[in-house]
């Protein structure tokens, strides 16, 4: 039976709660850092010495934060969970009033068939709870392709048709894509933020299903005090043996690390960017994002603007909270180790923004501490990079002094901090920052083995520990190479080398990373890992084994990256029962109906190759139907003398010579000029066959074959 609280946390509460967590990490630094001051003082401290303990306290103090979240969530959920919680304000059984909601998903270049059929199914999940009359939805196009704009609208009108959605789904291309999708949301609100009292943020690879969107609305309505509430999604759909590997380890791992959360930061939590509730008129007052000083990539415009708008809530006196335990929330991961690399290179420079706001006047601690760990999330990876390579300079600078009959003296061996475990201190630091880096996996395990109905869920007892053993070890390999990945990243932020806004990769190739791209992007580390593995051993053996664990995953690099890329090595650990997850073994129906719906998307043959580069162009101007939709859609606008000259040419240029030579930008000027699309329509049906261009005489010939009744299945 759930425990409510009556009251909210009292600030003495919260602050022992958080006094008890931040000396705990202090506790376990300060502990740490003396054992390693103890083996590098024993004979005198060089400079080199200093620079490697302060290295050695930061990266500690990093990983004694993920260690005391764990453990402090381990003790919440022994004790039957968190009484001071933003779901326990709701009793069983009680049903608030619901208020006006927009379900908003903004898109940038995504697989239409996925958005659209996700969309489908969160709409019908929501029309079974009959809550339906307090929510519309938002598709917010940012695409600038001109296929991908034409299959959106398609499949937007097919989708409104079949479901009933006029009225209740609606569908916005902005022109410019000003500030991503930031900017995007921003211009919702602008336009259609007052017709709501709240937003629930989507993006483009989200599902929530109906009761949970119901269950968020509720909440809000029930805490007038809340601004934000954030769910934490779990990770579905992964195919390929990196994606299923990064499933079961969030699935297995974050419950613990989520009750340590809110533990800690309760009213003072953290927007992740999706899957999140907002109250919109706060949210418009409060969190308006403020430009960096500078220019990119760490000035500007802010890239993850999540923690920032968090930030700026709390600044408000709005509370913010995690809500882990609302079930219902997913996500899609990247497929690869490669597309991950992407997706973080994007990250990367928006936290790395974050260092500028860490003194913000306003700012709650809590929100400081959310930001400093984002940032310390990236550069944690060249600190350790650092430490490692500083630390190879100190051995083998212990190696050129060596005792007159050879070797090292008893007290170099001491100062080289555990690479010679026969040192007591130094074995005692190794067994305690293991102990802090993997305790946290172990406990995790022991709780979902004890827990019958999870155990069944996660495969059983056998399954549920050999796949956690294999994913430690596989993370152990994979460690390395994030680390360089990451040090690469800041690097390239802090030489001033931005990033642009690319179409994240959601689904994974059936052959995966090929040999050509695997040895591009990780021969350097590879290269890396040899040349460093070799100079350690010829100086060294005893420091090289120290380091082999670092050295392992940097030389294993290509072959992992493929290995774990492959589709097929992920179904296969399906089939043996590896790395299975509640949500692949239960699956809620709204994910087996995505599942069927696309399974029936994607059977659909592609258009004729001829005209597949162009065919969101060719349904603009051939068909009427679409043509009609298209412009409709349009805002007009009265283009200048100079303009309309200009489009002129273009679009007799577009009738006699076929796509083939346009640039993306001139289809998209004609796509946006509605006077140009209702002329090259009329135009075109108009014609003697000689006086347009052949590839327009094939698309008229192929028009009956391609219909649009699988219209969001043409593309994947």
């Amino acid at each position: 039976m759930p425990i409510f609280f009556k009251k909210p946390m009292t600030s003495q509460r919260l602050y022992r709660r958080r006094f008890v967590f931040f000396s705990s990490i202090f506790f376990l630094t300060s502990l740490a850092t003396w054992f390693m001051a103890d083996l590098l003082w024993r004979d005198g401290i060089s400079g080199l010495e200093m620079v490697l303990l302060a290295l050695f306290v930061v990266l500690f103090a990093h990983i004694a934060t993920g260690f005391c979240t764990a453990i402090v969530g381990f003790y919440v959920l022994n004790h039957g969970g968190d009484s001071c919680r933003i779901t326990a304000t709701i009793p069983d059984g009680e049903e608030p009033p619901l208020a006006s909601t927009a379900i908003v998903m903004p898109v940038f270049n995504e697989d239409v068939s996925r958005v659209f059929e996700g969309l489908r199914v969160i709409y019908r999940s929501m029309q079974e709870t009959k809550k339906l009359e307090h929510f519309d939805f938002f598709i917010l196009s940012d695409s600038n392709r001109p296929n991908q704009w034409i299959q959106e609208e398609v499949a937007w009108v097919e989708l409104c048709k079949q479901v009933g959605g006029f009225g209740k789904i609606f569908y916005r291309k902005r022109r410019h894509q000003i500030n991503k999708k930031a900017g995007n949301v921003a211009d919702f609100l602008r336009r259609w933020g007052k017709n709501y009292r709240y937003m629930v943020v989507l993006d483009a690879d989200s599902i929530m299903t109906g009761r949970a969107l119901v269950q968020l609305v509720a909440l809000m309505e029930k805490n007038a005090q809340v601004g934000i509430i954030q769910t934490a999604p779990r990770i579905v759909y992964g195919e390929t043996l990196y994606a299923r590997l990064q499933s079961f380890a969030s699935r297995l791992y974050s419950p613990l690390f989520l009750a340590g959360l809110n533990y800690w930061q309760q009213h003072d939590g953290n927007y992740w960017g999706h899957n999140a509730i907002i109250r919109i008129q706060p949210f418009i007052d409060h969190c308006a994002l403020p430009d960096l000083p500078g220019s990119e990539p760490f000035g500007g415009r802010i890239l993850s603007h999540d923690f920032v708008e968090a930030a700026l809530m709390r600044r408000a006196g709005w509370e913010v909270w995690l809500a882990g335990e609302i079930e219902g929330s997913f996500e899609e991961g990247p497929p690869t180790l490669i597309d991950s690399a992407k997706r973080d290179r994007r990250w990367c420079q928006g936290n790395m923004q974050h260092a500028w706001l860490l003194t913000a006047r306003g700012f709650r601690p809590a929100n400081r501490f959310h930001l400093l760990m984002g940032v310390m999330g990236y550069a944690s990876s060249p600190l350790w990079l650092l430490f490692l390579v500083l630390s190879t300079i100190h051995v083998f600078g212990l190696q050129a002094h060596p005792l007159p009959g050879g070797g090292l003296r008893p007290q170099d061996m001491t100062s080289v901090f555990g690479f010679l475990l026969e040192v007591p201190e130094a074995l005692s630091l190794f067994v305690f920052t293991m102990l802090l880096l993997f305790l946290p996996k172990v406990v995790s395990v022991v709780l979902t083995l004890g827990n019958p109905e999870m155990l069944v869920r996660f495969g059983g007892a056998v399954r549920l520990v050999f796949s956690a053993i294999f994913e430690t070890a596989v993370s152990a390999l994979l460690a390395p190479i994030n680390m360089l990945f990451n040090a690469k990243f800041v690097i390239f932020t802090l030489l001033g080398q931005g990033v642009g806004w690319v179409t994240q990769q959601r689904a994974g190739e059936e052959d995966g990373t090929d040999w050509r791209e695997a040895i591009i992007t990780h021969g350097g580390h590879t290269a890396f890992g040899l040349i460093w593995g070799v100079s350690s051993y010829i100086i060294s053996p005893a420091f090289f084994w120290w380091l082999s664990p670092v050295l392992a995953g940097l030389a294993a690099s290509i072959p992992l990256s493929i290995f774990l890329s492959k589709a097929s090595f992920g179904r296969k650990a399906r089939e043996l029962g590896v790395f299975l997850t509640p949500e692949e073994t239960h699956p809620p129906y709204e994910l087996k109906r995505l599942q069927q719906n696309l399974a029936e998307c994607y059977r659909h043959l592609p258009p004729f190759e001829p005209l597949r580069a162009d065919y969101g162009l060719m349904q603009a101007v051939l068909d009427p139907y679409v043509n009609a939709m298209h412009v409709a859609l349009l805002r007009q606008r009265r283009p200048s003398e100079e303009a309309r000259e200009w489009f002129a040419v273009l679009r007799l240029r577009l009738l006699h010579e076929g796509p083939a030579k346009f640039t993306a930008k001139e289809k998209m000027a004609l796509l946006l000029d509605a006077e140009s699309m209702i002329w090259l329509h009329r135009e075109l049906w108009s014609s003697p066959a000689d006086v347009i261009a052949e590839w327009w005489r094939l698309a008229m010939r192929q028009y009956n074959v391609l219909t649009l009744a699988p219209t969001t299945a043409l593309y994947r």
